[in-house]
C-alpha cells in the first residue's frame, strides 16, 4: 500500500541546472548583502558547472542533485555572511546602545566622571563617559528625545537632524565611542580629544529645524 505518491523523475541536463542554479542565487537574499557576497558568487559559479556534471550524473532525479547544489551553494554564502558580519548586524546593533542602564546619570555627573578617568589614564572608560555625557547634554537640551537603546550612530543621524552643525563632530565621536567601547580597541589621549569635542560642541549647538 502507497501512502504517498512518488513523482517520476524528472531528467535536467547540465545546461538546465546551471540556469536554475543561476536563477536561484540571483535573488535579493543573495545580492542585497553588497560586493562581498558578489565576489564570492563568481568564485562559486567558476567550479559549478563540475559540480553539477558529477550530481547529475550520479542521481537518477536531476531535481534532487539540484536541491543538493543550491543547498550546499546557500550554507556557503550563510557561511561567508556570518564570517563577513552580515548576519551579526542586528545582534551587535542592540547590544551597542550607549547607556548600559535605563536610568542615566545627568550630563554633567557623566562629564565629571570622564574627567577623573581621564586623569587616571583610563581612556577607554573616560571615552565612553564623555560620550554619554555629550548624549545626556543633548537630551537635557531637547537636541534628543528620550530613547532607550539608540547607538552612537543613531545619535549621529538624529541629532544631526534637529541641529546638522552637529554631524561633523558628533561622527568621528561614534565612531571613537563605538570602535573603544564594543570594538576592544584602546583608548588613547588622541581619541578622547575627540570625544571631548563632540561633547563641546553638544553644550553650545542651536536647534535649526
Amino acid at each position: 500500500m502507497i501512502l504517498f505518491p512518488l513523482e517520476p523523475p524528472v531528467d535536467i541536463d547540465r545546461d538546465q541546472a546551471a540556469q536554475e542554479a543561476a536563477k536561484e542565487l540571483s535573488k535579493s537574499t543573495y545580492r542585497d548583502s553588497g560586493s562581498l557576497i558578489e565576489r564570492a558568487f563568481g568564485e562559486v559559479m567558476e567550479w559549478i558547472g563540475d559540480l553539477l556534471d558529477s550530481l547529475t550524473g550520479s542521481s537518477p532525479n536531476g531535481h534532487a542533485g539540484l536541491a543538493m547544489l543550491i543547498g550546499l551553494l546557500v550554507l556557503i554564502m550563510v557561511v561567508v555572511l556570518w564570517r563577513a558580519g552580515v548576519l551579526r548586524t542586528s545582534h551587535k546593533t542592540k547590544s551597542q546602545a550607549v547607556f548600559d542602564t535605563a536610568r542615566p546619570q545627568s550630563a554633567a555627573e557623566y562629564r565629571a566622571l570622564a574627567e577623573r578617568e581621564a586623569a587616571s589614564g583610563d581612556f577607554a572608560l573616560a571615552i565612553r563617559s564623555r560620550f554619554r555625557a555629550c548624549v545626556a547634554e543633548l537630551t537635557e537640551r531637547t537636541v534628543l528625545d528620550e530613547r532607550p537603546g539608540r547607538t552612537a550612530y543613531e545619535v549621529v543621524a538624529d541629532a544631526s537632524q534637529a541641529a546638522p552643525v552637529l554631524r561633523d563632530v558628533l561622527q568621528p565621536a561614534a565612531l571613537v565611542f563605538t570602535e573603544v567601547v564594543y570594538g576592544n580597541r584602546p583608548g588613547t589621549p588622541q581619541r578622547y580629544a575627540a570625544v571631548v569635542a563632540a561633547d563641546d560642541a553638544a553644550r553650545t549647538a542651536r536647534v535649526t529645524v
